[in-house]
């Protein structure tokens, strides 16, 4: 079966989603049919989506490198929701943090924070380190059909990428 076709890769969430909406505005009375051409409410969703997908990949990561590292060291990452978001989210071990955040609906900041003062980004293959910013930005961009892609610097985020180069960076910047 071609990859494209298969069930596992087709999201169904928005199919869901319309069913839903439909079925409470039987209930309710109240018709809303325009939540599919307001950027606001898609980007909000999408950001929502985006985020749990980061902070579920760097769960997964975090309890492998737990277990292969041992817990019982007492040098473990720790994962942790940062309450009064959404669904924010931090890494941390040995006082650094690796904090995920939405700051708008179309923007996520990522950052460290080390001794719970001194924020710094991760180190870039292609950035000098003058004039680096404190954190990294990843921004929406609406495309046709109201396509959302999710960027740094201009280029396409591939979640997995993301994770890999973030969750080294701070393993290495956090070992003792």
């Amino acid at each position: 079966m071609d990859s494209m076709t298969s069930t596992e890769q087709i999201s169904t969430k928005w199919i869901e989603n319309l069913a839903l909406e439909e079925l409470n505005m039987e209930e309710s009375g109240i018709v809303n049919f325009n939540n599919h051409l307001n950027p606001a409410y898609l980007l909000e969703e999408s950001s929502i989506d985006f985020m749990n997908q980061l902070r579920d990949r760097f769960e997964l990561y975090t309890t492998k490198f737990n277990e292969y590292r041992g817990m019982h060291t007492g040098n473990g990452i720790k994962i942790f929701k940062i309450s009064n978001t959404v669904n924010d989210f931090m890494l941390f071990r040995n006082s650094l943090r690796l904090i995920f955040a939405r700051k708008a609906h179309d923007l996520i900041n990522i950052g460290f924070l080390a001794n719970g003062k001194d924020l710094f980004s991760a180190r870039m293959s292609h950035e000098e380190d003058h004039g680096a910013p404190n954190v990294h930005e990843i921004r929406a961009h609406i495309g046709p059909f109201n396509n959302i892609t999710w960027r740094f610097n201009g280029e396409i985020v591939d979640p997995d990428a993301l994770v890999r180069h973030y969750m080294t960076e701070f393993i290495t910047n956090s070992a003792r």
